[in-house]
């Protein structure tokens, strides 16, 4: 338990190298529900997010697994709309729940996701 604060505590005072993480092991893709998108939709509008391409938002999420492949965190990356960021980081723990392939032997490790949502502009 001290290492998972310790690690966590660097994470806070350190940058998150994303692209060093190796992808969060799913067992099929997950799913992001019509509702998930109206909720994201309705965020960005009211925050005034931007976005890269119109009708479309996609958040990075940083995950911590433990050793027995189960998510102990999950860290958003920032794009600047902090109420999408948190929901995604939200969502993937339920969506990884019996979701994730076995990883025999693994210690915890840390993994990438993205959740992308996408409605009509």
């Amino acid at each position: 338990m001290s290492n998972l604060l310790l690690l966590a505590a660097a994470l806070q005072t350190a940058p998150i190298d994303w692209d060093a993480l190796p992808p969060l092991p799913w067992r099929a893709p997950p799913i992001v529900t019509a509702e998930m998108q109206v909720f994201v939709k309705r965020e960005v509008r009211l925050r005034k997010c931007a976005t890269a391409k119109p009708g479309e938002i996609a958040v990075a999420v940083a995950v911590l697994l433990d050793e027995s492949g189960n998510i102990r965190t999950s860290v958003p990356r920032a794009i600047a709309c902090p109420s999408v960021e948190q929901y995604a980081a939200a969502l993937v723990p339920g969506l990884a729940r019996g979701n994730l392939l076995p990883r025999p032997g693994a210690t915890e490790q840390w993994y990438r996701t993205t959740l992308t949502f996408t409605w009509t502009p």
